[in-house]
């Protein structure tokens, strides 16, 4: 079935004329962005050129999904609102709050049973308020919007960085904070501020062991973890057109990794076959008749540089695998040269666990091209050296994979898991035998991610990331410098044998099956229905409103931390076990900062309190501060704030009565998060200013009574000796995010608005 088929073709109805319009006002050819942007503005048709990376513009997304860990805080947010329906078509999905340990059965109904409350909460709130439940074992969000929900030419915005995966069916999807989710369910206009356009041009064809993946890993180790702050990364060429359209999601999913607002493929075939292979041919038949909008003009393709402020091609094929990290995504090595720096940077070469799945890489195609990889070593007499976990991205895909044998081809390995249709590991829920003793080894894996602590807690774990297949093959080997291309493997008899090339299915030959999706569908009126919150559950709290600004300078602030190099949101606000806690404002905050390094100790999780002068942990000495009426700002260092959109990174130092976060450089969506949330995020105008920031300093703000879009803030460092230090700060408030801050929150305001 086909959802919202009728907000598909107004879209698709309004096209040519919102194209006309935008190319008479911008004056040249569009690329397929463009096209998308000006399609969706919240005005109508255009009526003036928008600047990229400069002019905040005003959007009317198409549809918003929430997972379930951020869902509860969007949706706490949402009853606050007063509204009795969501604005337009919107999803929540259970499937971040499952714990991957033993095995899908076990593993599910423990995770329903230590979850109950937030599931009920999510299934009465939706229903309430008109949006659809996917309920737990559905699959993975963002596999199961590109089976369900995604339409090319379409946008979305989803509490969620990796909602970017559904530019592989040709949407602009991006991955925002539950506040901005909030204002769209409101029925309230969407800000972005217009992104800056990376083109990448695809020439050539994949083959052998090259995938999908290796194309963002390469592009990842091109632009680095912020090389696309602010951009929309843009595929296009005969390359592009020969990927399939899970393939396109795997390469857009880790678009977020690269800090990318989002990436997106001109509509093609492969889109049509998917769309139509997964019940959607209604939708194929509307997007043939605008096919023209919805790719980038012939003219753009042809004189790339002419249109795009930065461009990159590669060719696929001269493209090899390859495995990026630890520690970081875009640490890209080709498999062939990684024998080589393993050994000179010491990292542990021998493989306990490798792992497929995640919404990067756990669709029909990826699951049959590593099951081809497992029968060919079983043919050939060789047993894996590790342990081999699956998670199949949704119950369709399980379902189908099932049918088609490819999940029994993986429990031919002794040692194979194959668990439920949920994040799993790749969100550090793994209950994974052994972490907590936090030896240093390494893992393998096709997820997005591979920062420190993220996937078993150990901070010693070195994670690599790699396509499908090649996990399969290191999986078999048990080394990390095995190369398929090139070695080989000894058999049971002694022989030695080389592993034949992956081959797969693009899409299952007798079509998708499934028995039960998942879905819950809304009801048509939730006026009756009751949203229960028990005001002495641990799990679920109804929020409180932030205070307004007084209209008054900070003063008399201290640093309750400077923190020292890559600071992510996992380091400001941990997932893993504290995952059960993202409905509870109060008590999540216990993890706030618990991850990020002291600059003054080179420590995490240890800080000086001015008031004592003695050192606690960061959340508690926080607490004392507020409860002593003591404003705060904690210092950071580039990117801030990179990696999951998770809004509560923003809303704990918020809650606790943090003033201002002041970085080198903020990584889009948490900027945007501490923004919306009413608070002071602001960069050095130097950058080396961050240096003379001492511990124990005393902050002024000595001009923020005069905050205006454009304007320098004049922060006073008064040091213990007396000494001062007059720092210069920037900031990207424009006059409705400086109402935000003075109103208390972006919400807030919106409140006294409907008032």
């Amino acid at each position: 079935m086909t959802f919202d088929i009728d907000m598909i073709r107004k879209v698709y109805e309004r096209y040519p004329e919102r194209i006309a319009a935008a190319r008479q006002i911008v004056g040249k050819p569009l690329t397929l962005s463009e096209k998308i942007l000006y399609t969706h503005l919240w005005e109508g048709n255009a009526t003036k050129a928008h600047e990229r990376g400069n002019s905040y513009v005003d959007f009317a997304p198409d549809r918003v999904a929430m997972q379930d860990a951020t869902a509860q805080m969007a949706l706490l947010q949402f009853m606050q609102a007063g509204k009795a329906k969501v604005a337009v078509p919107s999803t929540a999905h259970a499937d971040h709050l499952i714990q991957a340990r033993i095995g899908a059965e076990s593993d599910l109904q423990e995770g329903i049973n230590k979850n109950s409350e937030v599931f009920n909460f999510l299934s009465s709130v939706c229903d309430k308020y008109g949006i659809g439940f996917w309920k737990p074992g559905a699959g993975i969000i963002h596999q199961v919007v590109l089976e369900n929900y995604a339409f090319p030419g379409g946008m979305m915005i989803g509490t969620d960085s990796h909602t970017v995966n559904a530019g592989g069916l040709g949407m602009v999807a991006i991955g925002v904070g539950g506040a901005d989710a909030v204002d769209v369910m409101a029925g309230m206009a969407w800000e972005l501020k217009m992104p800056k356009l990376i083109g990448v041009k695809l020439t050539g064809k994949m083959s052998g062991w090259t995938s999908a993946k290796d194309v963002i890993l390469k592009v990842a180790g091109i632009l680095t973890v912020k090389g696309g702050t602010g951009c929309i990364v843009e595929y296009f060429g005969e390359g592009a057109e020969s990927l399939s359209a899970t393939g396109k999601g795997t390469i857009c999913n880790m678009g977020a990794e690269i800090g990318a607002t989002t990436s997106t493929f001109g509509y093609d075939d492969s889109m049509r076959r998917y769309l139509a292979a997964t019940g959607r041919q209604d939708v194929v038949d509307a997007a043939d008749k605008i096919a023209e909008h919805l790719t980038g003009d012939a003219e753009v393709y042809a004189n790339p540089e002419q249109y795009f402020d930065q461009l990159i091609e590669i060719n696929l094929s001269e493209l090899t695998p390859h495995l990026n990290g630890p520690f970081t995504p875009d640490l890209a090595t080709p498999v062939a040269e990684f024998r080589a720096k393993a050994e000179a940077n010491g990292w542990p070469i021998e493989v306990e666990w490798a792992l497929i799945g995640s919404c990067t890489n756990s669709s029909y195609e990826d699951l049959s091209r590593a099951a081809s990889i497992v029968e060919d070593a079983v043919a050939k007499g060789v047993k894996p050296k590790a342990i081999l976990g699956i998670n199949p991205g949704s119950e369709q895909v399980k379902f189908t994979a099932e049918r088609d044998g490819f999940l029994n081809s993986f429990r031919k390995f002794e040692n194979a898991r194959i668990f439920t249709n949920a994040c799993g590991p790749c969100i550090g829920q793994w209950d994974r035998e052994g972490a907590e003793k936090g030896e240093k080894n390494s893992i393998i894996h096709s997820f997005n991610r591979n920062f420190a602590k993220r996937a078993d807690g150990n901070p010693n774990t070195h994670a690599f990331v790699a396509s499908p297949e090649m996990v399969a093959a290191v999986a078999i080997s048990g080394r990390l410098d095995f190369n398929p291309i090139t070695d080989t493997l000894t058999a049971e008899n002694g022989e030695q044998v080389k592993l034949d090339e992956p081959k797969g299915s693009e899409l299952p030959a007798r079509g998708f099956a499934v028995d039960d999706n998942g879905y819950q569908a809304p009801s048509e009126d939730g006026s009756s229905v009751v949203v229960n919150v028990s005001p002495t559950s641990d799990r679920l709290q109804l929020l409180e409103e932030f205070p307004a600004w007084d209209g008054k300078n900070i003063e008399g602030a201290k640093v309750l931390i400077k923190a020292f190099g890559k600071c992510t949101t996992d380091h400001i606000s941990m997932a893993g076990p504290w995952l059960k806690y993202r409905g509870h404002l109060d008590n999540i905050s216990n993890n706030m900062l618990i991850g990020a390094v002291n600059a003054y100790n080179m420590e995490t999780n240890h800080v000086k309190s001015e008031i004592t002068g003695e050192y606690g942990e960061v959340p508690a000495v926080q607490r004392a501060y507020k409860a002593a009426g003591i404003p705060t700002i904690v210092v950071g260092d580039q990117n801030y704030g990179e990696g999951s959109s998770r809004e509560h990174a923003a809303m704990e130092p918020r809650h606790l009565g943090v003033k201002a976060v002041l970085v080198k450089s903020f990584a889009r969506i948490h900027e945007t998060n501490l923004k919306k949330q009413g608070m002071l995020g602001i960069t050095f105008a130097n950058e080396a200013d961050y240096d003379k920031i001492q511990e124990d300093d005393t902050v002024n703000f000595l001009d923020l009574d005069q905050f205006a879009p454009g304007k320098q803030l004049t922060l006073e460092f008064v040091h213990a000796d007396g000494t001062k230090d007059i720092i210069m700060a920037n900031h990207t408030y424009n006059d409705q995010q400086i109402d935000w801050f003075k109103a208390g929150s972006a919400l807030n305001l919106i409140k006294k608005q409907e008032n």
